[in-house]
């Protein structure tokens, strides 16, 4: 009896030593490379960046699912978020459009033969009070010189030159406006108003209704670095 207790101690003594030799070595690989506890940092987030992966996936599934099944179950509401989509695109400027409206022609008064006989230039402040003006009359869609106005474009003198979306243009400006024909011209055109005072500064100001008028779309790429949309909580 006590020889076989002796030998049942021998070899769980063998077996611990085993084990305690095979935590050395192990220990001893994970010291000579990353930490252990980096180890298991590096483990933490790896398992977080995978769950957060799939919980991604999951709603990108919801989302072409439900896209989907509006689509084919649902054609009246696949077709409003097609065109809400549309009308987004259009007030953002990322569409040509087309209709009636006014162009208005701005260059400096030619007092002479010679180029520099001209004794006013146009400044990038003139083009902004037309923008405004033809704005402020219900301009629904706006270009200069081909090139289109939104939100972000930029009107600044830039020497002898205007840049309008940083592309350098040079008179006669032509400020194309989609809207009512009439009330557009009109507000340019009332008696001691933008276009008279331009006028009285040396720059000639034309305005002409036409029955269509193309305002082609911003062909620039849109970059929001700072501005997110914002969640109102509930």
């Amino acid at each position: 009896m006590n020889k076989t207790l002796y030998l049942s101690i021998a070899v769980v003594s063998v077996v611990l030593g085993l084990m305690v030799a095979f935590q050395f070595r192990s220990a001893g690989r994970v010291d000579s490379g990353v930490p252990f506890d980096r180890v298991q940092l590096l483990t933490t987030e790896l398992r977080q960046i995978e769950k957060e992966n799939d919980t991604l996936a999951t709603e990108a599934s919801d989302l072409e699912a439900k896209l989907s099944k509006a689509e084919k179950g649902s054609p009246e509401a696949f077709q409003a978020v097609q065109d809400e989509l549309v009308k987004v695109r259009q007030a953002a400027g990322l569409t040509s459009m087309q209709g009636p409206g006014v162009e208005v022609t701005i260059a400096p008064i030619k007092k002479g033969d010679s180029a520099g006989d001209n004794l006013f230039t146009v400044r990038d402040e003139d083009l902004l009070r037309v923008v405004n003006e033809l704005r402020a009359a219900g301009a629904e869609a706006l270009s200069i010189n081909g090139q289109r106005i939104i939100s972000t474009s930029e009107i600044r003198l830039a020497g002898a030159f205007i840049d309008v979306n940083l592309t350098r243009l040079s008179p006669p400006y032509v400020v194309s406006a989609i809207g009512p024909a009439g009330q557009l011209e009109s507000s340019l055109l009332i008696q001691g108003g933008l276009v008279d005072t331009m006028q009285e500064w040396g720059i000639a100001v034309t305005v002409v209704k036409k029955d269509k008028i193309i305002v082609p779309a911003y062909s620039r790429s849109i970059n929001l670095e700072y501005a997110k949309p914002h969640k109102e909580a509930r």
